[in-house]
């Protein structure tokens, strides 16, 4: 199991768009993925789990994986989370 958190850069936070990105990214993995914001964690491969957690900027979130790729997945999101999703 891989975990890392990070800061939500771009003002609006994971909105149906940075949101659909983020969840594209995630099905690149063969791990499971989740999100996890103040002890709710759900499936990041979940466009309405992860809509469900409410994530603004300024919040942060921990990016959690566990399989084959758990590593680069993490890693990976983390770095589209920190790209502010080009907004």
């Amino acid at each position: 199991m891989y975990v890392k958190d990070v800061l939500v850069q771009n003002q609006v936070g994971l909105h149906a768009r940075p949101a659909t990105f983020f969840i594209q990214k995630a099905n690149e993995y063969k791990s499971s993925i989740w999100v996890e914001k103040e002890e709710r964690r759900v499936n990041a491969k979940s466009l309405l789990g992860v809509l469900s957690l409410g994530i603004v900027g300024g919040t942060t979130i921990k990016v959690i994986a566990d399989g084959s790729d758990e590593k680069d997945a993490v890693e990976s999101l983390v770095k589209l989370v920190q790209s502010g999703f080009t907004e």
